[in-house]
């Protein structure tokens, strides 16, 4: 090996780990502007006099705000840049959720705060498409493994700055203040983080060198394709004998693909299609608990905000552990293999969630433990990371953000239903739980059926 070989090696490591680590460092604060209103929404239904109903539609336009926001970002990121794009949607975010702040009526407060869910997921699809420029499949599972951990501490770290602020100073407060500090992320992360090694002068990475068959689907699921969307098959290599669904070169804006097909590639993909799905049902369950937990304990347990905010804190701690445990034993002891992740992340989570309909809500401590296995186990599951095996790096951000935006699609339309059966049958809360217990169930069945 050449010194200039060693030097180049070197430099990879280098660049690859600070933008990993510099992407991970910026995620931390970005809950403070996305999820922010589940800790306030117990004061803000109090003094507001909202029903049930509203508060699942500011929560729903949260979600579909970002479903929306998601399946576009990704696809406008691999075009025009990955960084540009976080850092202006994080700006924008905070500006809405000032806006949004100065509300006092059902919609005042949901149409700003759904267009804050349009901008706070240029966070999500752009970020994870410019990780994989940098990191090869191999490491895959580890590198989205250490962004959920990433995750899950922007989550503990907003509940408990959130939850302080609403204490102290308001639940209008907790709109204005914590978001500030994604301002400074924004900026560093701006001037840390590169697109892809050839923007620091280093070799892309050769992602079809594995031959593995998870990287691929069924070499025939295009080829039914003819006239333009051949030419667009044809362009982007749709894998065969190991290679990824697309091209390692990064997708430019001269590129000869057109708008729209990476779409058209991704939805012919079966495997896809029901790893989205699963991933909103997934959703159904992960958005749930941290809609109405809070709610449930507030409510039914009679706790102060200070103390729901203690129980239901086990939430993001649970969130934020499983991710570098899934990732490690996905890469590590079984090959690269997702699907056996995602069945366990179903199974364990509807047991936790049957507990949580036994066990009545005065028992808070019995409910915090089941709360942080039920989140432990949701983020066991590797759907994140099995799209972007399937898209490889060139498609990563359009198929992470498409993949997104079903998991928010499913937990907008959750946000609505359960605050109908709230507000409709008397709260029937052991209900809800049991059915989220029942959609963890129909997950694991999709995933053993569908063999992702």
């Amino acid at each position: 090996m050449t010194s200039a070989t060693q030097d180049n090696q070197a430099d990879m490591r280098r660049w690859r780990n600070r933008v990993l680590f510099s992407y991970a460092a910026f995620y931390l604060f970005v809950y403070m502007g996305r999820f922010n209103h589940w800790p306030a929404s117990p004061v803000m239904r109090e003094q507001l006099d909202f029903t049930h109903v509203e508060i699942g539609i500011i929560n729903a336009c949260l979600l579909w705000g970002f479903a929306i926001g998601d399946m576009a970002h990704g696809r406008i990121a691999e075009a025009y840049g990955y960084r540009l794009l976080l850092v202006t949607g994080t700006l924008a975010s905070v500006a809405l959720n000032w806006v949004t702040s100065f509300g006092s009526s059902l919609w005042a407060i949901a149409i700003p705060w759904g267009f804050n869910g349009f901008a706070n997921a240029t966070a999500w699809s752009p970020g994870i498409g410019m990780l994989a420029q940098w990191w090869h499949r191999s490491h895959r599972g580890r590198v989205m493994g250490f962004v959920g951990v990433a995750a899950g501490s922007s989550m503990l770290m907003m509940w408990l700055v959130t939850g302080w602020t609403i204490a102290e100073f308001g639940w209008r407060a907790a709109f204005r203040y914590p978001p500030l500090l994604m301002i400074p992320a924004a900026v560093a992360l701006f001037f840390l983080i590169r697109d892809r090694p050839s923007d620091v002068g280093l070799d892309e990475i050769d992602q079809a060198s594995l031959g593995d068959e998870s990287e691929s689907s069924p070499p025939e699921w295009a080829a039914s394709q003819t006239g333009a969307e051949s030419s667009d098959h044809d362009r982007s290599k749709t894998v065969r004998g190991g290679e990824n669904l697309s091209p390692s070169e990064p997708l430019t804006p001269g590129s000869n693909d057109g708008p729209f097909t990476a779409y058209r590639i991704l939805y012919s993909n079966w495997r896809f299609v029901a790893t989205s799905h699963v991933k909103g049902l997934e959703n159904v369950v992960r958005y749930g608990l941290t809609t109405w937990a809070p709610l449930y304990y507030f409510e039914e347990a009679g706790l102060s905000i200070e103390t729901t905010a203690l129980v239901t804190v086990a939430l993001p701690v649970g969130y934020l552990t499983a991710p570098m445990v899934s990732g490690w034993i996905s890469d590590v002891l079984l090959g690269g293999r997702r699907s056996p992740m995602i069945a366990a992340s179903a199974i364990i989570s509807a047991i936790a969630l049957v507990g949580l309909a036994i066990v009545p809500a005065e028992n808070i401590y019995a409910g915090a433990a089941l709360l942080f296995v039920g989140a432990f186990a949701m983020s066991l599951s590797m759907t994140s990371t099995l799209v972007v095996d399937i898209a490889g790096p060139k498609y990563a951000a359009t198929a992470s953000g498409v993949l997104d935006g079903h998991g928010y699609v499913y937990a907008g339309a959750q946000a609505i239903i359960f605050a109908l059966i709230l507000d409709t049958a008397g709260t029937p809360w052991q209900l809800v739980f049991l059915a989220m217990a029942a959609v963890r169930i129909l997950s694991a069945l999709i995933a053993w059926r569908v063999k992702l």
